[in-house]
């Protein structure tokens, strides 16, 4: 058992997507509470730095994960290498005495005992976990969801968490931009207010086409809510996804607000918070959604959302997925070839999408 007392300067690693950071949320809370007066840091990606950005446990933020030092090495091989020592002496200059680290990775390990980082607590996957002092061996995610997983490591400390319930915090001026952006499309306080989030997530790369119920159903559904609801329709996402946008909204008989690739992640989080319902797939933005306390209908297709579905499972939050023989098809973090042309989403349907809406607005 690892002495609270020593639990004063600690760093949480998780270099992974969206959904992944905010699955450690209730993590930093449970460590917070049982050792108040913690200093904690987060070593992430670039790219999700905004959402740990007004944590209010969250001390610093390291965000440079491998993946961008890779793509700062393929623009130059001396910006690789000052970006990894930077790296390196701002951890260290912290003084750190533990890492709780959910990357998977021995990279993360290594740099965290080279930079004087004594106990570092992690998973042993496929061998990796040889630089951790205290590890637990996986050999995948399976059979519960990833949260209690990542809560795992806290029994070295002895800590049971009061709350399994992500967190994302949206600072005022942040709500009140989201809302003045909204009003300058004429969504204003009173109005029935759904989102649309067609893809997939970033960190899937080009295997998020597996995950993305067809842009057409999602026009087909989304008319049909504002037709019954008189609901104001706004489709969101990055602008990676812009094309997907076009064509929802090319479809579509009601006009949407198209807002995808026009804010960014602390905004996008802001305007997320002023939704009644989002319908999105699996992805970041769905756990956004469930940090915020904003209903959500998710279709799950390759992916188990007993493992990375909405958490803590509950009434506000329902899944939609199309049951086949080979589904999920995701497991230990590998993705076979689809042999059948990802009936597993395509096949879900418009009206089952609709009517788990319709529950959730009443």
């Amino acid at each position: 058992m690892i002495s609270r007392d020593e639990a004063r300067r600690v760093i949480f690693v998780n270099p992974f997507g969206i959904g992944d950071v905010l699955f450690t949320t209730p993590a930093i809370r449970a460590f917070k509470d049982a050792v108040p007066d913690s200093f904690l840091g987060y070593w992430c990606n670039e790219r999700v730095a905004g959402i740990l950005k007004n944590h209010p446990y969250i001390d610093k933020i390291f965000p440079l994960s491998r993946g961008d030092i890779k793509k700062l090495y393929i623009k130059s091989w001396l910006g690789g290498i000052s970006s990894s020592l930077d790296l390196k002496r701002n951890i260290k200059k912290e003084r750190f005495a533990i890492s709780i680290d959910f990357s998977l990775d021995d990279y993360y390990s290594k740099i965290s005992k080279s930079a004087g980082i004594k106990k570092r607590i992690g998973f042993d996957y496929k061998n990796r976990g040889r630089f951790l002092t205290d590890k637990v061996l996986i050999d995948g995610y399976s059979g519960k969801h990833v949260v209690e997983y990542y809560l795992d490591l806290l029994k070295f400390f002895g800590i049971t968490p009061k709350s399994k319930r992500l967190e994302l915090f949206i600072p005022e001026d942040d709500a009140q931009k989201a809302k003045e952006t909204l009003a300058s499309y004429g969504i204003k306080d009173g109005d029935l207010v759904v989102g649309i989030a067609p893809g997939a997530g970033a960190s899937w790369g080009k295997d998020a086409s597996l995950k993305r119920w067809p842009p057409q159903k999602y026009a087909k559904v989304a008319d049909k809510i504002a037709d019954t609801f008189a609901a104001k329709i706004v489709i969101l996402g990055d602008g990676s996804e812009k094309p997907i946008a076009d064509t929802i909204t090319g479809m579509m008989r009601n006009k949407a607000v198209d807002l995808v690739g026009k804010t960014s992640l602390e905004g996008f989080a802001a305007i997320l918070s002023r939704l009644n319902l989002l319908v999105t797939n699996d992805g970041g933005p769905l756990h956004m959604a469930v940090a915020l306390g904003v209903k959500t209908v998710s279709i799950f297709g390759p992916v188990d959302d007993k493992v990375y579905g909405p958490y803590p499972p509950n009434d506000d939050h329902i899944v939609v997925t199309h049951e086949v023989q080979c589904r999920p098809c995701y497991q230990k973090f590998r993705m076979p070839e689809c042999t059948r042309d990802k009936v597993c989403v395509i096949a879900v349907s418009i009206e089952d999408v609709f009517q788990s809406a319709r529950r959730l607005l009443g």
